[in-house]
This record gives C-alpha cells, structure tokens and sequence, in this order.
C-alpha cells in the first residue's frame, strides 16, 4: 500500500478523472429586453483537472459560480460550451452505459443533509439506495456494506434502524458522507458540506473528510466561500469571481502569497471558524 509521500507522487502523474476545458454555463437573466437580454455567466472559461489522491478547494463569495461549476463536474448541469472529459472520453455525450460508470465514479455532498437525506427512509435503506440502484450485489452484501460504510464514517451499527430526524445535523452529514461513498467513487465534491453545521462540529467532519481522502485515495473537490476552511482541507486552491477562476496554486501560495486583491480581501473578511 502506498504511503501519504507514494499516493501524493501518484496523484501528480496521474491522469485526470475528470478534466475541463474553458467551461462556460451562460443563463439569460429575467431582466433585459426580447432583443437584448441580459445574460449571466455564471461559469466563464473555467479549465479544470481533477485527479485521485488531490483536494481541489473552490473558494469565492456566494453568486461567483463555484456551486454551478460543482454541478457542472458531477454532470447535474450540461455546459453553454467548453469540453469535458471523464477518463479521456467525452463526458458531454452519454450514453446508459457511460452514465452508469460516470454515476459510480462521481458522487456529491450536498450542503444540507437535513434536506438532502429522504426522512421517510431509515438510515438503513438510505446507504442501501444507491446500491439498489445500480444493481450491486445481494441483500446480505449490501447489509454487509451499509455496515461497512457506517463504520468507515465512525457511526454506530445502532444507526442503521434510525430515521434521519432521530440524529444530530453532524450525524446526518456523516450518513450524507457515507451514501456518497456507497459504490466506491474515485472523485467526491463537496458542496459546502460544513456550513449548515454547529462550529462545533465542522472540524470533526473536516478531519473526517481528510481522512477519507487519505485513506481510500480520493480526489476531492471542495467548494465553500469560506477561504479558512478550504484551506484546512484543500492541497490546491482556485479562488472564484463572477464565473473565472483568477487565481490558483498550492494552498501555502495562495493563502500566504496571494497576487489578486480579490483573493486578499477574501483573506481579510474571513473568520477563524475552526478554532472557535
């Protein structure tokens, strides 16, 4: 098995999982006139690789694209132009097959588990979904997976029998965590993943997610407006502004050595939340 120093060596020279190219997703604003309406770009020539084994931190104030961009990446929404790749395959054009391993490989965090779990489902049932869905293994191997997975997230076995209404907000995003890692993804983006939690609990699911990326070689997008969390996680950082990345590098550059006055002011304005 590889070390942290092997698996960081392997990551560099690997080939991307998921690669963009001047990725553009335009909306038409309800403002402007017939003739001329007002258009919102919010993804604008974002170019983008995502290997195993790398967290990418996406940072930027809210409305600068980095949500639309993470949709964009999990395939939720089809760009306006740019090119995509999945493995050196065009990843704009699906067809059942291709979908069913894009879907195995990519899979997303949302920001709010108390929103994104079904509450009329046990947390049983909502790790097993996924692998119903796409038909993996028997009952007693999915079981035995739902238990695998609530150990590999550090929650109980007792879990398992309990609505997501019966559990903590950090239970619930454990359990979202887990569900994301049901069918052994080689990339995981997480949108905002910490912010609707108590302080209090956002370094324990940080550390967790660290430690997930470490342990089962992940590549991990990460995406917050919160330049001190991305930072706690995050090997290489891209900093957002109205749709373009202007600004990138290792998190030491960027959070040390920042060249844009964008990324300065996000320095300045943000608070130490992990050490509260």
């Amino acid at each position: 098995m590889l070390n942290t120093q092997g698996r960081e060596a392997v990551a560099r020279v690997s080939e991307p999982i998921i690669e963009l190219k001047d990725i553009k997703v335009y909306h038409r604003s309800r403002t402007g006139g017939i003739f001329k309406p007002n258009i919102v770009k919010a993804v604008d020539g974002v170019s983008l690789s995502i290997r195993r084994g790398e967290t990418i931190g996406i940072v930027g104030e809210s409305g600068c694209g980095k949500s639309t961009l993470a949709s964009v990446v999990v395939g939720l929404q089809k760009p306006t132009d740019g090119q995509m790749t999945f493995k050196g395959r065009d990843a704009l054009k699906r067809n059942a097959a291709f979908r069913k391993e894009f879907g195995s490989d990519i899979s997303i965090i949302f920001q709010d588990p108390a929103t994104a779990l079904n509450p009329r489902m046990t947390i049983q049932d909502i790790l097993k979904d996924p692998l119903d869905v796409h038909g993996i293994g028997d009952k007693s191997g999915r079981d035995r997976r739902v238990r695998e997975l609530l150990n590999l997230v550090g929650l109980p076995q007792s879990a398992a029998d309990a609505m997501p209404s019966q559990i903590s907000g950090g239970q619930r995003q454990r359990v979202a965590i887990a569900r994301a890692l049901a069918l052994e993804p080689k990339i995981i983006v997480a949108d905002e993943p910490t912010s609707a939690l108590d302080v209090s609990v956002r370094a324990q699911v940080l550390n967790l997610l660290s430690d997930l990326k470490e342990e089962l070689f992940l590549g991990m997008v990460f995406i917050s407006h919160d330049i001190q969390t991305v930072r706690y996680v995050s090997d290489r950082i891209c900093v957002m502004n109205k749709g373009k990345i202007v600004e990138q590098g290792s998190a030491e550059q960027v959070f040390d050595h920042p060249t844009q006055d964008y990324t300065r002011k996000l320095l300045g304005a943000a608070p130490t939340l992990l050490h509260v």
